[in-house]
């Protein structure tokens, strides 16, 4: 059975968009996983399908109706992992995108406007994830992140073997730099260590280079992985 990815929007169209294109796009058409882009409004009632309403307690903008929600998500509801894409929801981490590509598949809900409103999350108990510190207009776009972060890992869908487990956040640390073809470029040569077929050495340097360049970029990473780490930040 493939893996199933249900979306809930007020944009059906905006699917599968780059998830057509690239190993996403071949793994759909091989069977690999499966798209349904299902439309939020054909649960609205009345003629004008109205979706949102104003805000108790005042407030700038419209918040999503937990009736037409309701109907939405119980309409594909199936076992699988319901999760809404919204700002505040906890950040999204390599290892909760492993733990949902191993599973059956997830239903995602794509919130718009100024926001869900709460009851209807908590009725479904839905997980909510957020892929960055920023707002978007909407979740869909966060929703193609997401799912594009789990296919990759699903059986048949990489080539090669061991490109997800060298990647950044899979060891807890951001990934080693990356050279090819040819040896010098503009007066920039690679790593004399990479070209010495020494295979024991060439992974002692990766691993110090991923350690310094997480050390950099990212302390949290970097305090995580390495906890004495964490009272010399300053």
């Amino acid at each position: 059975m493939n893996w199933q990815a249900t979306v809930l929007t007020l944009f059906p169209d905006m699917f599968p968009g780059p998830l057509g294109l690239s190993l996403a796009g071949r793994a759909l058409e091989r069977g690999i996983w499966s798209l349904d882009a299902h439309d939020i409004r054909a649960h609205a009632p009345g003629r004008h399908r109205n979706v949102d309403d104003t805000p108790f307690g005042g407030g700038a903008g419209m918040v999503m109706r937990p009736d037409v929600l309701d109907d939405a998500v119980t309409a594909v509801a199936d076992g699988r992992p319901t999760v809404v894409l919204t700002p505040r929801g906890r950040p999204l981490t390599q290892s909760r995108v492993a733990e949902l590509a191993a599973g059956s598949g997830v239903i995602l809900l794509c919130g718009r406007f100024e926001g869900i409103d709460q009851r209807v999350i908590d009725k479904h108990a839905m997980s909510e994830i957020s892929v960055g510190d920023y707002v978007l207009s909407g979740g869909e776009t966060a929703a193609l992140v997401l799912l594009d972060a789990c296919v990759r890992l699903l059986p048949g869908v990489m080539g090669a073997s061991d490109s997800a487990v060298e990647e950044s956040f899979s060891a807890g640390l951001l990934e080693y730099p990356h050279y090819t073809r040819p040896a010098e470029w503009d007066g920039r040569a690679v790593p004399e260590i990479l070209l010495s077929g020494n295979h024991a050495a060439i992974a002692a340097w990766r691993l110090n280079a991923a350690r310094t360049v997480t050390k950099e970029r990212r302390p949290d990473l970097w305090a995580a992985h390495n906890p004495s780490a964490k009272g010399q930040m300053s």
